[in-house]
């Protein structure tokens, strides 16, 4: 360790050096960005960790007391004590609650380098000053104005030397000394109660109105006698014609010294709202588990042959998605949940024609193979790692344009982040507890705070998405009546596992705290092998709830059949085709119609496949007027032929062309006779059939041959797809292999750069490329294979990358060097000439 470990770090790339490595892991952990790419030493990293934008990002991955922590140094003497922060934290009077969660949240604001220097001298990094000081641009959280010396900063002299007197303070020489006098004054508690007990109640009126921000008012260019009483005494600090600050001093005073008017050291309470049996929170969830499969099963099937056409721009019309949430009868808001979630788990897709529509992948297909259970898993484990956000369908982007389903613009980074964080939530509490909405967005707002206000009643993005969560968890069958259930703590996989108790409070820094006043960590995402166990459990516990298909239905007189429970895929798919769902729910009411069976007839089943069908897949006898029904359309089902000719009707009953042409409903077809046996028409085949079936008839469709074609489905698919990949939130967290790599390269760097060489006349700047010519280079290289000793050199790579490292020179041959590279901690070979300069290090 450097030497420098001794003494107190002098900035924040000596606090890192001073860092053992698991705490610089927790660093690049915590904050990976500061990791793409590898700094190449702890000056760069330091650098890159007081950048604006990378601590704004850590600004805001703080918890609420850690970021009030941040704004209480923000406003405190730099450096700061531990006890002045103390002070400003918990008050005069002090807090139990603060002073025990402090030493956390100053060892967290340690960890992600946004504070630095020891307990007596504890410094924010300046970006953080600049961003969590208070300004007249930019006021503090605090509700704090600028310091008396910072107020002051403008003013004449005379007139400070006017406010002193009138503030009882013997006049000094200069106005430093009495900006100082000033300060100590209103940091004295005695002194300023003394003061204060002389001021009119107008007077302390005005400053109860400011004390707790915003400390800035507007003045007269005549003040009252009162305001002029705070005037005078500098209790009051003008700062632009008209305007006037609290000095923060005062202020501080005033709230018995505290930054906060409340201080938040403990995360709100996630308490149950209402309790259920686990057995029916999970029965509840695997119900509505199974409706979520028969949704998308319905929704994918009803786009089978092709579904709705893509926008120019992208996504589903409002138009179709009606139709949809029609077909699926549901909301808009829930037909486009369904829509987008078989979306990301790619079961849906464009499909690239010229013509470009909506339909089912082949993956859709192997999806429809698999187990009920495992398929929920794949779609709640799609849901989990969606950052396609369904809630924001509708909306408008930053352009004013409306947001649509399947569209551009609905990828939230912060979503899985979220979902996660709420399920773990509702993990934490008893099985079969559910806890209100409100409590558990404010317990994501106490963890992830807002910096700056937002316009009066628009809700921030975190917690319309934790509302969006607990909606969406509970259609999918995550959760039920509110509370989560088993196969849905399965799901979470390790993150369920936390620990919902145990430890005592902290008094101290490096004590642990229970787990309920612990900040919560970065969410990594699970790695795919993670997510596979996980999902599979899921689907282990699920199975057992869900019902069995069925291979029968009841047949009533009324020409309905009822399906008391799910159908096999088979009999649902036939009795799909020969009858129309009437209603849903727990049973399913088919309704046969003289359509539904022509429909039937026309996919190429006979009358005697139908009888066949339906006597094998029912309970009870086959009714007799469905028997009719069946019989009755086939016998006419054909007897009248539609070709292409435009179109034509061939028949050889000419009696019923003729009933067809007195028929005023034909007129719309413009029918005229070609033969006794034959009628033509204008209207195309499709048309002609429809227009026919509406009168009552049955006809068929026939080809250029006479053949009757068979109205089958065609099933359409895109070709294959692969699921929409979510957009990450910044780079991912550093798993345990590139954390070894880049500490072990940082490290090697940071010794090259900062290694003691040897004084020359030549020698560089620390921080310079050794300049050496190749005679000398060699020489030296030579000497200290004879002698071991280390060298500091500087190497060119082939792309022309130059940097600083440290070897010890093995051997030298063919003109390369063979040397233990301390850098990259391995042997490695160089060749001469890419190495500009050499240099002897220090013993």
């Amino acid at each position: 360790m450097s030497p420098e470990a001794n003494s107190a770090p002098r900035s924040l790339a000596e606090s890192l050096r001073m860092r053992d490595d698991a705490s610089l892991a927790a660093l690049l952990r915590s904050r990976p960005d500061l990791i793409t790419p590898v700094p190449t030493d702890l000056t760069q990293l330091a650098t890159r960790a007081g950048t604006r934008a990378s601590v704004l990002r850590a600004l805001e991955r703080l918890d609420r007391f850690a970021l009030q922590t941040a704004e209480a140094l923000a406003v405190a003497p730099d450096p700061a004590s531990y006890g002045t922060l103390h002070g400003l934290m918990a008050g005069d009077t002090g807090d139990p609650a603060v002073a025990a969660a402090l030493p956390r949240a100053v060892a967290t604001l340690r960890e992600q380098a946004l504070v630095w220097g020891d307990d007596d001298r504890l410094r924010l990094v300046r970006t953080a000053q600049e961003l969590l000081a208070p300004s007249a641009q930019h006021p503090s959280p605090t509700g704090l104005g600028p310091s008396v010396q910072e107020a002051t900063s403008g003013m004449s002299p005379g007139r400070i030397q006017e406010i002193v007197a009138c503030a009882g303070l013997p006049s000094t020489h200069d106005s430093v000394s009495a900006v100082a006098a000033l300060t100590a004054l209103f940091t004295d508690r005695r002194k300023m109660a003394k003061l204060l007990s002389q001021a009119p109640e107008a007077s302390r009126e005005v400053l109860t109105r400011l004390v707790w921000g915003p400390p800035y008012g507007q003045v007269t260019p005549d003040p009252a006698a009162h305001l002029r009483w705070l005037l005078d005494r500098g209790l009051l600090l003008p700062t632009a014609p008209g305007t006037v600050v609290l000095p923060r001093e005062v202020a501080l005073h005033l709230r018995e010294g505290r930054a906060h008017r409340e201080p938040e050291p403990r995360p709100p309470a996630v308490e149950p709202a209402s309790t259920h049996g686990a057995q029916v929170v999970d029965a509840t969830a695997a119900g509505q588990a199974y409706t979520a499969l028969a949704t998308v099963e319905e929704l994918l099937k009803d786009w089978d042959e092709g579904g709705p056409a893509v926008l120019r721009a992208g996504g589903l019309s409002v138009r179709d998605l009606k139709r949809t949430a029609v077909a699926l009868d549901v909301s808009e808001p829930v037909a486009a949940f369904w829509v987008e979630l078989a979306y990301a788990a790619g079961l849906l897709a464009s499909d690239g024609e010229a013509d470009e529509r909506y339909a089912a992948t082949p993956a859709h297909d192997e999806w429809l193979e698999l187990p009920p259970a495992e398929r929920w898993a794949r779609l709640a484990q799609a849901w989990l790692a969606a950052t396609r956000t369904p809630g924001l369908i509708g909306g408008r982007d930053a352009k004013d344009r409306t947001l649509s389903a399947l569209g551009p613009g609905l990828d939230r980074s912060a979503a899985p982040e979220v979902r996660r964080r709420v399920l773990t939530l509702l993990a934490r509490l008893p099985a079969g507890a559910a806890p209100a909405a409100d409590a558990v967005l404010a317990r994501l707002r106490w963890e992830r705070p807002l910096r700056g206000p937002r316009p009066d009643g628009e809700e921030d993005l975190r917690s319309r998405l934790a509302r969006w969560t607990l909606a969406e968890a509970e259609l999918l069958g995550v959760t039920g009546r509110g509370a989560l259930s088993a196969h849905g703590r399965a799901l979470l996989g390790g993150t369920a596992a936390e620990q919902t108790a145990g430890g005592t409070q902290s008094a101290g820094p490096g004590d642990k705290l229970p787990v309920h006043h612990r900040p919560a960590a970065p969410a990594e995402p699970p790695t795919a092998a993670e997510q596979a166990v996980a999902a599979g459990a899921a689907a282990r516990l699920l199975a057992p709830l869900l019902p069995e298909p069925l291979d029968q239905v009841l047949l009533q007189a009324d020409l309905t059949a009822v399906a008391p429970g799910p159908l096999r895929r088979p009999l649902a798919e036939t009795l799909g085709v020969l009858a129309d769902v009437e209603s849903k729910g727990g049973a399913t009411v088919y309704r046969f119609t003289p359509a539904s069976v022509r429909r039937a007839l026309d996919a190429g089943r006979t009358a005697a496949d139908l009888h066949a069908f339906l006597t094998a897949h029912s309970r009870t006898p086959v009714p007799q007027p469905l028997a009719y029904l069946i019989d009755d359309v086939a016998r006419r089902h054909g007897h009248l032929r539609v070709g292409a000719a435009s179109a034509y009707v061939r028949c050889d009953d000419d009696a019923l062309l003729n009933e067809i042409l007195a028929d005023k409903r034909s007129a719309a077809l413009r029918l005229r006779r070609l033969a006794p046996t034959v009628l033509a028409t204008q209207a195309d085949p499709a048309a002609l059939l429809e227009g026919l079936r509406a009168m009552g008839y049955a006809p068929a469709a026939e080809s250029a041959e006479g053949d009757v074609l068979i109205a089958r489905a065609h099933a359409h698919r895109t070709p294959p797809r692969t699921a929409p990949e979510p957009v990450p939130d910044g780079p991912p967290p550093p798993d345990a292999t590139l954390l070894s790599a880049a500490i072990r390269a940082i490290r090697a760097g940071d010794l090259a750069a900062t290694a003691p060489r040897k004084a020359t006349g030549t020698a560089p700047a620390r921080g310079e490329l050794p300049r050496t010519g190749p005679a000398e280079t060699l020489a030296t290289v030579q000497a200290a294979v004879l002698t071991g000793e280390a060298l500091w050199i500087g190497y060119v790579n082939a792309e022309g990358g130059a940097s600083q490292r440290v070897i010890a020179p093995i051997r030298v041959e063919g003109g390369f060097v063979t040397a233990y590279d301390h850098t990259a901690d391995e042997v490695r070979t160089y060749p001469l000439h890419r190495i500009t300069g050499v240099a002897e290090l220090e013993e």
